[in-house]
């Protein structure tokens, strides 16, 4: 029997890696059909489901070769976001909150006299029953970010005060703080200062429900708010201050991270963008601490609870490294707030 020629051996391996390609191509496209079916989406035309196809694919690819690669803490995972790029998602579901004009703060409180031996290792203010269930501020309001901040403080320390956890109103700061910007971003100090010159109050939810989309101040569902917070503090600039902190309510923090990994987070402690704390000079976003611990691997880490739906993270919450940097992994020691109860 002759035995193949070196061109047609050639050939043969050309074939079967046209046809690996091929299958992979297919699979990836069953991938995306099924993305969309689980999150509801749907394209314009054909073109446009190419395109989104495209950047799909593009991202799965990546995801899955930093997983590959293993030298980090964390790990990445398709989700909701994950037909977008860099771009469109930051412009989508971030805001610029230094854009906003802050008026001064309350003075900031010290906790230079607490001692780290008072301080418990574990926290979880979730155990407690201070923490309401994840929400989901979507992409049709996407830098809304700081009311639902400020509002999971407000949650926290209500049920802290009175033993009731009363799910409050975000859609009552995006409709009626005006000095800020709604859907389009705001700052979290004067969303405190809004609620307070205003009696304190903020209604429930079941009162003035969350739409995603910015109205006028609709005063008469606000009617008899369930909770009251008469000031606000600013922590001070370090961990020290923001544990002492954390470990008396949930407290409202803003970080500033830049858009591909923060997005694809799946889980683990998240360390930034180079395994220390450098997560860029991106955008802003606030998030709301609701405890600290430290993982099986001996990491240091903020328990933080998002605004991005239960489909993010793990299942809407974020292990962020602790006691890495004097600013914290993305700032997050650097603008911390917390109501006044």
């Amino acid at each position: 029997m002759a035995t193949p020629s070196c061109d047609f051996r050639l050939i043969l391996v050309a074939l079967f890696l046209v046809g690996a390609w091929a299958s992979q191509e297919v699979s990836m496209l069953e991938r995306h059909e099924e993305w969309m079916v689980r999150y509801g989406r749907s394209y314009k035309d054909d073109a446009e489901k190419a395109k989104r196809f495209k950047i799909f694919k593009e991202n799965v690819e990546f995801i899955e070769s930093f997983n590959k690669a293993g030298n980090l803490s964390y790990k990445l995972g398709i989700n909701q976001f994950t037909d977008l790029t860099n771009e469109e998602f930051s412009s989508t579901m971030f805001c610029d909150e230094k854009a906003s004009p802050r008026p001064k703060p309350s003075k900031p409180v010290s906790f230079l006299n607490v001692s780290l031996d008072q301080i418990p290792d574990h926290l979880d203010w979730r155990e407690m029953g201070a923490v309401t269930d994840v929400k989901n501020q979507g992409a049709t309001c996407g830098g809304s970010g700081w009311a639902f901040s400020v509002v999971a403080t407000i949650e926290g320390i209500n049920e802290i005060k009175t033993g009731q956890l009363i799910s409050l109103s975000e859609q009552q700061l995006i409709d009626c703080n005006v000095k800020n910007k709604g859907c389009n971003g705001g700052s979290r100090d004067e969303a405190y200062q809004y609620i307070i010159s205003g009696g304190g109050g903020v209604a429930a939810e079941s009162d003035y429900p969350y739409d995603g989309v910015q109205h006028s101040c609709d005063t008469k569902k606000i009617g008899h708010p369930p909770t009251i917070i008469i000031d606000y503090e600013a922590t001070y600039p370090d961990e020290i201050s923001l544990l002492s902190a954390v470990k008396e309510q949930p407290v409202s923090a803003g970080i500033i991270i830049d858009g591909q990994l923060f997005r694809q987070y799946a889980g683990g402690v998240f360390t930034g963008y180079s395994g220390g704390d450098d997560c860029g000079s991106g955008v802003s976003h606030a998030v709301t601490i609701i405890g600290y611990g430290t993982s099986d691997d001996g990491e240091d880490y903020w328990l933080v609870k998002n605004s991005w739906g239960t489909d993010w993270g793990e299942n809407g919450y974020m292990k962020m490294a602790r006691g890495i940097s004097a600013d914290g992994v993305c700032a997050v020691n650097l603008s911390a707030f917390y109501p006044i109860a």
